[in-house]
């Protein structure tokens, strides 16, 4: 169980740095995770699957199943930019 809360504390502190960047506010981060997300969307259905996010967002692909909590199969830009938000 230690070891469970271990992961899931290094997954939301990987997170947090969507990108590396320093960001002068959430507005202008959530505004380049929004860029990035259109940019996996190929079929710019708002839904972002895993398959999508491994080339171009790398973090998330690695997280995928994590932040998908509810086993949908996708994310959304407002799940992303919440997660970072944590």
């Amino acid at each position: 169980m230690k070891r469970s809360y271990v992961s899931i504390f290094s997954c939301v502190a990987a997170l947090a740095v969507i990108p590396a960047l320093s960001y002068a506010d959430d507005a202008s981060r959530n505004q380049e995770i929004a860029q990035r997300f259109a940019k996996c969307d190929i079929n710019h259905d708002g839904k972002l699957t895993q398959v999508e996010a491994k080339s171009c967002m790398p973090r998330i692909y690695d997280h995928f199943n994590y932040l998908d909590s509810g086993n949908k199969g996708y994310l959304t830009v407002a799940e992303i930019q919440a997660a970072a938000d944590r």
